[in-house]
Formats: structure tokens, sequence, C-alpha cells
């Protein structure tokens, strides 16, 4: 179990949160509910306090995975348990999707039953909808606050003035505040630190990243010389996926190995650290597709970053700059790399 020390302040909410986090997009896609379950207890019990899940994920099967595992292992009061909503489920019609309060309230519903539980943590909007009046938004997750439905609020892949219109708006009209966002944030993509994380720090946001192994570029799995390495499921899944492996991309992640290894360390632990460690950051998700995979990052939340490691590293990828697109899943990022 991982001692007190190493726990963080969730924001400005009172909470202590675990300095790495479970993501569960893999979850019964592609890894099977009996693996998730054991991924699941192996995180539980090594001290990882925060489950990050949605409603899209393989279509709610994700959420009834963590149901189950909730019911059996009895182990609901020491979890922070999120989830989202924005992405459609179920039927597929025109308003099973977005930010608009039919949605939300009917999302929320359908959550708390796949998780089998009372109450979600925190209730979070996957990606921000533009279509939508965020008072609408903040109007419908009040509601669910005072209900008892959710305890907390929080935001996705948002640009910064988002986050500050969430953050006055909810001041100024009473309504809930956002306790969190979460972002892409990696070596290989750098843009948050430019505006979107001083905008969290500056709302008082704990702040939880996405891809912080940059799709396994960070960990040597994609090398240009070696063509047969891109043959992945998801450079293979084209779109989004196959815009952020590019051969730079791999370059860098080749010469980040490199670094890596210079201070004994395995790529993706010092990926994961590096995020870690950065200012403004609460914890970063750890989305393994085995139970190998996260029993390897474990030991990480008990490692620190030092100052050469960080000097190295924006060396390679120098502050607020970016080789790869990891904002290309919000549709409020018009430009792209060159």
């Amino acid at each position: 179990m991982l001692n007190e020390e190493f726990y963080r302040p969730l924001g400005r909410s009172g909470l202590q949160v675990s300095p790495i986090c479970l993501g569960s997009d893999n979850f019964a896609n592609p890894t099977p509910e009996k693996e998730s379950i054991e991924i699941l207890n192996c995180a539980v019990t090594n001290g990882i306090n925060l489950i990050d899940t949605a409603n899209g994920y393989a279509d709610g099967r994700s959420e009834e995975i963590i149901g189950k595992f909730m019911q059996e292992s009895d182990c609901r009061d020491d979890v922070i348990l999120t989830t989202k909503f924005y992405y459609g489920t179920g039927n597929k019609g025109i308003n099973d999707k977005g930010a608009s309060r039919k949605h939300i309230i009917k999302a929320c519903e359908d959550s708390l039953k796949r998780l089998k539980t009372d109450y979600i943590d925190i209730y979070q909007t996957h990606r921000v909808c533009m279509n939508t009046p965020l008072e609408e938004t903040l109007g419908a997750l009040t509601d669910l606050q005072r209900q008892g439905k959710i305890r907390y609020a929080g935001s996705t892949t948002s640009p910064s003035w988002k986050i500050t219109e969430a953050s006055m708006l909810a001041d100024y009209k009473g309504l809930i505040r956002m306790v969190s966002e979460q972002l892409p944030y990696n070596l290989l993509d750098r843009r948050v630190e430019n505006e979107i994380l001083p905008a969290a720090n500056a709302a008082g946001l704990a702040v939880f990243v996405w891809s912080p192994l940059a799709m396994g570029l960070l960990s040597g799995r994609y090398d240009s010389a070696n063509p047969d390495s891109f043959n992945t499921a998801r450079f293979n899944r084209g779109g989004i996926y196959a815009e952020r492996i590019t051969k730079k991309a791999a370059d860098a992640g080749q010469a980040f190995v490199a670094i890596a290894r210079t201070y004994g360390l395995e790529p993706a632990h010092l990926a994961l650290l590096w995020v870690k460690d950065q200012p403004h950051v609460t914890a970063p998700l750890c989305g393994p597709r085995t139970l190998a995979q996260l029993q390897d990052v474990l030991p990480v939340m008990e490692m620190s970053l030092t100052d050469e490691m960080r000097q190295s590293c924006d060396e390679l990828i120098p502050p607020g700059s970016a080789i790869a697109n990891f904002l290309n899943s919000a549709p409020w990022m018009k430009g792209k790399l060159l």
C-alpha cells in the first residue's frame, strides 16, 4: 500500500488522490472482463484511489465492469470514481450526445446503473460542447449535485477560455464549480503549458493527464528505421490516431529512449514520471491494456524527477512546443503541426 505522504490534493476539493490514477479506456476493448477486474484489484490494493471511466468507453461496458468490481470488492468508499458524458450511447439519437440538460441527466442515470452506485465522485464533460450554453451545462450538474447523484464536476480537453468562463460563471451564478480538468499532455505535445495549465491552476483545478506515454511513442514502440513497428492496432485505426504517429514523433521517441537509458530507467517509467512531476499536474492517468503493464509502472508513484532529467527532456522538446498532435480530438483546436 502506498504511504500517505505520496498522495496529493485534488484541486480545491479537500480530497487526496494517488500520484498515478487508473484509466479504463481499454476495459472490454480489448482487455477482457476478467483481466480488467484483476487490473482494478491490483490498482486499489497498491494505493491507486481514483478510477476514471466514461459512458462512451466500449459503449458502456467499461462502466459495467467497474460496477461489477465495486459491488464484489466492497471498496466503494475508498475509491474516487469518475466518469464522463458527451458522446452518445444507447439509441444514438440526435440528442443522445453533447452537454444539454436532457443528455446530462439521462447519461448520469444510465452511468449510475452501469456503475452500480448511488453517486459519482467527479462527473466530467468528455469534451466541450460549443453548441450548448455553459450555464445550461453547469445548471444541470448543479442539480445533480444537490440531488446527491454527483459529488463534484470536472471538464476534459478544454480550451483555456472555457476553463476561465466556467470558473467565473460558477461564482457569479452560484453554480457548481469545476474541480478538475483532464487534458492530453506528454513530452511530444507540451502546448498545454502555454495557456491551459496556467488557466487550470488559476482556477484551482486538479489536473489529470491522459496519454502520458504518447500512445507508446515514448516507450520506443515505434521506430522509423523499422517500418514493421508501425503495424499496430492504434496506427491501423487511422484518423486522429495515425496522425499522431509520424516519423518525426517516432524519431523523438527513440531519442527519448536513449535519455531514459542514461538514467537507468525504463522509457515508460521516465515518460510517466516526467508528467507526474510537472508543475500544476495532479496525476497522470495510466490506462493499461494488461495487468503486467500496470504492475510495471507502480514503482513510479514513489519516484521523483531530478533537475538533470528535466533538463534533458527540455533539450529534446522545449517547453510549450510540440512535434505530435495530441489535441487533434478537440473540435476547438483547428491548427495542425507543420
